[in-house]
């Protein structure tokens, strides 16, 4: 499933019905696969709308100095 969602996430053009058949094979079922999908789509919408619009992190967000 994390490998799926990386690729997903960063080649999104490179994905196959392959990697879909790997989640399957793994024991997904094709409601997961469908979960798995939109959650990363998600956020990635969310993260570009959000980065596209220059909103900032909150500052409980931001990493330790």
């Amino acid at each position: 499933m994390l490998d799926y969602t990386e690729k997903l996430t960063l080649r999104p053009g490179a994905m196959t019905d392959s990697d879909v058949a790997t989640l399957r094979d793994a024991g997904f079922s094709d409601r997961d696969v469908l979960d798995i999908a939109e959650v990363v789509g998600y956020y990635a919408y969310v993260n570009r709308i959000a980065d596209g619009l220059g909103v900032s992190i909150e500052t409980w967000m931001e990493p330790d100095s």
